[in-house]
């Protein structure tokens, strides 16, 4: 008598009496094998039924009531400005990711050269094959994603999209935009150059304009009330690690609200 708890659908039975390629085979039997032990295919149901529901409850944009698709074609372009600076984060993060591999997050050596992170830049551009070219793509990602941003929160803003059933999905953005500043100022002082150092100043002067909290924060943010070695070292950890996964995930959200939603038309 065999102890093996019996497959009640057949699953193995019901792929044979299919036509399956290899990668359809692959693929069904590792869902099967999922599903066996953490039901993978009642959350996809409950995901599809949830989805259907949201869809139905969503009112209709002015171009589904009056049948108008084809008068706002004017429009289109701005509708990927989303699109666009999602594309422009992801050129930033791999180009970044490079260039990580070079960069030295150090403002001292320990023979009292003063700027290693400075050098190593020099070195990306100067030496770096392709150097030049792959720090340029980071830079103008970045500034990229910055304006994409801007004007597509302008573009949501101005067309009503930003207003109920939308408003949580307005409110993330909101996050994004002032996530994607933050990654423009870590990173634009990370060269650690005189301009990098003196923007680093004018964030610790405004850090200690805050009322009540404004040493605590140049001390969290800073490393203290001078610029040194804790700075750099703060803005490298920020730049690199807390802000990709955290703008990841609020991106991912943002997509799949918008996903769930669907695109809002003029109003």
């Amino acid at each position: 008598m065999s102890l093996e708890r019996k497959d009640e659908h057949d699953h193995k039975g019901w792929m044979e009496s299919r036509e399956l390629s290899p990668l359809e085979s692959i693929y069904l039997t590792t869902l099967i094998w999922l599903d066996k032990r953490l039901r993978v295919v009642d959350y996809l149901e409950l995901l599809e039924d949830l989805y259907y529901k949201v869809n139905m409850q969503m009112p209709k944009s002015h171009t589904e009531q009056y049948n108008l698709d084809n008068k706002f074609w004017y429009w289109y372009p701005l509708y990927a400005l989303g699109s666009f600076s999602t594309v422009a984060y992801i050129v930033a993060a791999i180009s970044g990711a490079l260039l990580g591999f070079y960069y030295a997050p150090a403002a001292a050596a320990a023979d009292g050269t003063p700027t290693v992170a400075y050098d190593s830049v020099m070195l990306i551009m100067g030496q770096l094959n392709l150097g030049y070219f792959l720090r340029s793509v980071h830079r103008w990602a970045a500034q990229v994603m910055v304006a994409a941003v801007f004007l597509h929160m302008l573009r949501v803003y101005f067309t009503g999209a930003y207003k109920e059933p939308r408003e949580l999905n307005w409110l993330i953005g909101i996050v994004l935009i002032s996530l994607t500043l933050v990654f423009g100022y870590t990173g634009y002082l990370l060269p650690w150059s005189q301009l990098s150092y003196w923007a680093g100043q004018i964030g610790v002067e405004m850090s200690l304009s805050i009322p009540l909290i404004g040493e605590w924060v140049a001390q969290l943010m800073f490393g203290g009330f001078t610029l040194s070695q804790s700075t750099l070292q703060r803005m490298y950890i920020l730049h690199v690690f807390f802000l990709p996964f955290i703008t990841t995930a609020l991106v991912a959200v943002h997509i799949g609200i918008v996903w769930m939603q669907g695109i809002a038309e003029p109003h």
